[in-house]
């Protein structure tokens, strides 16, 4: 019925990178059930919400499952005595760490580039200092959609359990949501996104809402950022300059 598209994570090993930070995984000893249930309960919250999952994702689906059916088979004993054999996740480590050297590198060019530019500023343009609309609003507290479908998630499984019978049209539409909560920004500097579906007990309100969130984020029209936990977020304008 509604589908947006986003581009959340650069690829799949840059999903397994965010699952490897967050849980303080040893990536030279990656708990590969643990980061294959995760990596394919990702791929279901996307499919669940009608967004598109890429091909590549779907591919490294099937290799981190081909990784964990050949580490639970039982390995024969090498002919020649050598105790040490060929991990199954070898491989995989040697990518992850190879596409975490590439990525911190860019992440230093664009540090540089960042101090490059401050230092020659364009003369013809006054500097203007935008809106701080939060203390915590840096970079590290960005929400990624994992997060955002977390605390989603969370709201949805506290709702009372509704047992539909028949197909129903959505009551509210996208557009008519994404006004919603661009008229509580007109009044507030800051929203939370409970505070938007405060009282809502259909369901498919609740949906249409976070998908108005989401077509917020993709036109660039809000800002979101994370406090504590994974139960809510917060929503502010985004300064254009």
């Amino acid at each position: 019925m509604f589908r947006i598209s986003l581009e959340e994570f650069e690829g799949p090993l840059d999903l397994l990178l965010f699952f490897i930070k967050r849980d303080e995984l040893d990536i030279y000893n990656i708990p590969i059930s643990k980061i294959t249930r995760d990596f394919i309960d990702y791929i279901h919250a996307m499919q669940s919400l009608n967004l598109e999952v890429a091909a590549e994702f779907i591919y490294m689906a099937s290799l981190l499952m081909s990784i964990k059916a050949r580490m639970l088979l039982p390995r024969e004993e090498p002919e020649d005595g050598d105790a040490s054999e060929f991990d199954p996740r070898t491989e995989l480590v040697e990518r992850l760490l190879e596409y975490k050297r590439i990525k911190e590198g860019a992440e230093g060019m664009r540090s540089l580039e960042e101090v490059r530019s401050a230092m020659f500023p364009r003369r013809s343009f006054e500097s203007i200092e935008p809106q701080v609309i939060d203390e915590l609003d840096e970079p590290v507290n960005r929400p990624t959609l994992y997060q955002l479908i977390m605390t989603y998630k969370s709201i949805l499984d506290n709702m009372p359990k509704v047992r539909v019978q028949n197909v129903q049209e959505a009551p509210v539409t996208i557009d008519e949501q994404v006004e919603l909560i661009l008229t509580r920004l007109e009044k507030r500097v800051q929203v939370s996104f409970r505070s938007v579906v405060d009282g809502v007990a259909n369901r498919l309100v609740l949906v249409v809402t976070f998908l108005a969130v989401l077509e917020l984020c993709r036109g660039q029209q809000i800002v979101v950022i994370v406090k504590e936990g994974y139960d809510d977020f917060w929503m502010s304008r985004k300064q254009r300059l």
